[in-house]
């Protein structure tokens, strides 16, 4: 579905005119915004969706370095959302989830070649069972002498959503004995101060609704998703926007055209909720803080979305026929200066 959708996105944008322009002038980025990728596994073939080749990745690394991005840790970018301080242009966090044996073995010597700090998202009971697919805690140890650091990814790396058979109350103590817990491992082999400031955590499979973020604002935690987006000092700090980058769109334009993107200006959303049951396809309402031409939809198909203007600065957005199990995406772009696309992602989970 990705890669029928990244061509249509090709297509609209022109790639290679989009290429030419962002290399022949420096950008000047908007201010507040920052741009935050997603790995999984590095230079491993066996799992395409989830994996970036090596000379992938080398060129997204080589492309930040000669064009002066500042790349940030996840936390520090955070942290300046919060305090609503001035983001400098050109921000860039690199975040890697799951801490397979290859973030040791191939990213990390490419990161710290480059001396760019980086942050990796642990569901520690998979590097507690010393399986040889996931790092150890030693390896773990050096990264973080190195420019890395470790975030929560949960015990277990289970769904957060409820279960059919399940009570409110045995939901919501699964859930915090994920996130706790792993807190508390982290704490234990890398120091009390390990993702606390602030505390961070990446939804298992990105999938969250509303009572999972009211437990993470109670335990006064981040939430990071897996829906791709700028983030900007408007961002809710409980879906934190991330581009997901896999071989089959992980090439370097698709990677130039992210790293170039600014939020699109969203005065409001509606609705909030992810969860689709009934009603689908689901109708989403975006208002804009100002006109903005030229404003295209797709689903993760590729597929474009009918939009209907209700006024020049809000837009109802539906796609034509029902959603797929178990996720899908409204994905809107539209043109902005310098060759670069305002970029706003929805997440869908159909029930």
């Amino acid at each position: 579905m990705r890669i029928i959708f990244s061509l249509v996105i090709y297509i609209f944008i022109n790639k290679s005119l989009l290429y030419a322009e962002i290399n022949k002038q420096e950008i000047s980025q908007e201010v507040g915004s920052a741009v935050v990728f997603m790995y999984h596994r590095f230079g491993d073939d066996r799992y395409p969706s989830t994996n970036i080749t090596t000379q992938q990745f080398e060129k997204h690394l080589e492309y930040i370095e000669k064009n002066s991005f500042n790349v940030w840790p996840l936390s520090k970018i955070v942290r300046y959302v919060i305090e609503k301080k001035k983001l400098p242009v050109k921000t860039v966090a690199l975040t890697i989830d799951d801490a397979y044996i290859s973030t040791y073995t191939e990213a990390y010597p490419r990161l710290k070649a480059k001396n760019f700090p980086f942050t990796v998202f642990v569901s520690t009971n998979a590097v507690d069972s010393s399986s040889k697919n996931y790092m150890h805690w030693n390896e773990i140890r050096e990264m973080s002498k190195n420019g890395a650091e470790f975030a929560n990814h949960s015990l277990t790396h289970d769904y957060l959503l409820p279960r059919e058979d399940e009570s409110k109350g045995e939901w919501k103590g699964r859930i915090k004995t994920e996130i706790q817990g792993a807190q508390k491992r982290l704490h234990e082999e890398l120091g009390n101060k390990a993702n606390e400031n602030p505390k961070l955590f990446s939804y298992p499979f990105g999938e969250y609704d509303k009572n999972v973020n009211k437990v993470l604002e109670e335990l006064e935690y981040i939430g990071i998703t897996q829906t791709s987006g700028v983030l900007s000092r408007d961002t809710n700090l409980r879906t934190l926007p991330r581009f997901a980058m896999a071989e089959a769109y992980g090439d370097i334009e698709d990677f130039i055209l992210k790293i170039n993107t600014l939020p699109l200006p969203i005065e409001s959303v509606s609705p909030t909720e992810p969860i689709v049951t009934t009603h689908n396809p689901p109708l989403l309402e975006l208002k804009l803080k100002r006109v903005i031409d030229n404003l295209q939809c797709y689903i993760s198909s590729g597929e474009k979305i009918e939009t209907e203007w209700m006024s020049d600065t809000e837009v109802r957005i539906q796609a034509k026929n029902p959603l797929k199990a178990p996720r899908d995406r409204y994905t809107c772009t539209a043109p902005a200066k310098e060759g670069r696309w305002y970029w706003h992602s929805n997440l869908w989970i159909i029930k």
